[in-house]
């Protein structure tokens, strides 16, 4: 297990976190996301994956563009 650390803008409340979070779990080899959460600034997500699987930053805009209008930063 290992732990990914992004760095996500556009997120303005718990309601947003949520829906990041369940995009995010429902990836494989994800088992437990944390959002710290900067309400109208950038949020710091930690996302558990399996260390041998990992997550591009291609899975993470992805994720995000499912979860809303919430931008990687990069």
């Amino acid at each position: 297990m290992t732990t990914q650390t992004f760095q996500v803008d556009g997120m303005t409340c718990g309601h947003c976190a949520g829906h990041v979070t369940t995009e995010l779990k429902a990836l494989d080899g994800v088992s437990d996301v944390r959002v710290d959460l900067v309400a109208g600034g950038t949020s710091t997500v930690h996302v558990d994956v399996d260390a041998d699987q990992g997550l591009s930053d291609e899975q993470i805009v992805a994720a995000l563009d499912e979860a809303g209008s919430y931008t990687l930063v990069r």
